[in-house]
């Protein structure tokens, strides 16, 4: 069969996905010191990333390579399992960060690890039966008139992802509205010890915020579209149409490395120590809280 364009970008951007998200993974893997909450749910996220941009290669080889109704079922099971298990992961992260603001007194503590460590198990468990789904029999290969736009899923497959979407979009949303009410009361507080507001803790504050909004701003832009359109779409309208919003949802994977990995300092530090083979102490690094963003 004829290249589609639409199948290669997908597959270019898988590439990228897996090689940055590799990276990721094998700096904590590689860190002994990158063993805490936080780095462990960074792992979790790189870990999903990575086997997304697996999956989107894996679709393109096996469908112009091996085509295959069980195969094309495998490989959609896979992306369903390790896109589910990044916005999972996601939404494990916001969690982590409001409770290192919330409680912050009581963060660094054993309950805080098996908290983090049941939510993980958790993600990745649904994330797999959600994965499962369609090998198990939700899908339209015998009954092309309950397709959805994301063929072989059913209509009712995609709506239930789509409406999972949307739940931890807007649970995202509140816990970041209210991570913002947390550093601005901080920021409050601040400076009615200080009896006014200094230009460093202003800039802080705003940069916190601005933050935030970027990246819930990211991730909304990225998944948004696609969700959408498998509620809306009807698998009758052209395909491009479904490549259009899925290929940015797949640069959320792209990106979810520069946000929570690659700005990172301890990480940047680790970076440094696997490629260098050493480490200039001159450069400071100063150590991060889930809740710095």
């Amino acid at each position: 069969a004829a290249l589609n364009p639409w199948d290669v970008m997908l597959c270019v951007s898988g590439t990228a996905i897996a090689c940055e998200n590799a990276l990721v993974v094998a700096i904590i893997c590689y860190s002994p010191s990158l063993r805490t909450p936080m780095f462990v749910l960074v792992g979790s996220l790189a870990t999903a990333d990575l086997l997304a941009g697996l999956g989107l290669i894996l679709n393109f080889v096996f469908q112009y390579v091996i085509p295959s109704e069980t195969v094309s079922l495998l490989t959609v099971g896979f992306l369903v399992a390790s896109f589910a298990a990044s916005v999972s992961s996601l939404l494990a992260i916001t969690v982590d960060r409001y409770l290192s603001l919330y409680n912050a007194l009581t963060y660094y503590s054993e309950r805080t690890v098996l908290c983090i460590h049941t939510m993980l198990a958790g993600a990745w468990g649904v994330s797999l039966c959600l994965g499962l789904l369609p090998v198990l029999g939700w899908n339209c290969l015998h009954d092309r008139a309950v397709c959805s736009v994301v063929r072989p899923l059913t209509k009712s497959n995609v709506t239930l992802l789509s409406a999972s979407f949307f739940l931890i979009f807007l649970v995202m949303l509140h816990l970041y509205i209210e991570i913002c009410k947390i550093v601005c009361r901080h920021a409050h507080q601040i400076a009615l010890q200080q009896h006014f507001l200094t230009a460093s803790h202003y800039v802080a504050t705003k940069k916190g915020v601005s933050t935030l909004a970027i990246i819930l701003g990211t991730f909304g832009a990225s998944w948004l579209p696609f969700a959408i359109y498998c509620v809306v779409g009807n698998p009758d309208y052209p395909s491009v149409y479904t490549y259009a919003t899925l290929l940015p949802a797949t640069y959320n994977s792209m990106i979810n490395p520069i946000i929570y990995a690659y700005r990172n300092q301890e990480i940047q530090r680790s970076m440094w120590v696997l490629f260098c083979g050493c480490f200039q102490a001159k450069v400071s690094f100063r150590s991060r809280s889930p809740s710095d963003v």
